[in-house]
């Protein structure tokens, strides 16, 4: 009978916290997009983030805090204001833009190793697959060297903002990982 008391006030607990989570990224590589469709639904016209936007959504039950830093190289060492008692990061990657995946790669990494985000889940899109060129989620994940991440829950899902495909699929692994880890 405890038991099932327990998991009833854990569900309506569940329901009352906000969980703080940050789509982080290159310029350009989508997030704001991405944001915007989650929460209404539909593309916008959005222009570069300087700073960040701050939107809640609520995604199968649960509040969903999100913050979407700015990806320019003069706004990227700021991020780290930004990680105390995130429960998960979104990292956006431009699939076309192979020029920068290196860099990607590095600031994912970097940011990874701070202390306040050892807990936290690793969703990455592999974005704008919708267009000409665009790298596959498996190349994506080759360059980013995810493979690396033995220490943490991380998935990479092909994506495009534009079309809403994907979102859903990497939203659904992300809330279920944050379930069972945290909540």
């Amino acid at each position: 009978m405890g038991q099932v008391f327990s998991k009833i006030f854990g569900k309506l607990w569940s329901l009352n916290k906000e969980i703080r989570i940050l789509i982080l990224g290159l310029d350009g590589a989508g997030k704001t997009t991405i944001l915007y469709r989650l929460q209404i639904g539909e593309v916008i016209k959005t222009k570069p983030t300087i700073g960040f936007n701050v939107e809640t959504l609520t995604y199968k039950n649960l509040k969903l805090n999100v913050w979407d830093l700015g990806g320019q190289t003069s706004i990227r060492p700021y991020w780290r204001c930004y990680y105390a008692n995130t429960a998960a990061v979104i990292f956006v990657v431009d699939s076309t833009d192979k020029d920068r995946i290196e860099t990607a790669s590095k600031e994912l990494h970097m940011m990874l190793r701070e202390e306040e985000l050892s807990d936290s889940a690793l969703l990455v899109f592999a974005n704008k697959q919708d267009q000409p060129g665009a790298m596959t989620a498996a190349e994506v994940s080759k360059a980013l060297n995810l493979v690396e991440l033995k220490d943490r829950s991380w998935s990479i899902v092909a994506s495009s903002a534009i079309k809403g495909e994907g979102l859903s699929e990497g939203l659904d692994w992300l809330i279920d990982v944050i379930k069972d880890e945290q909540l």
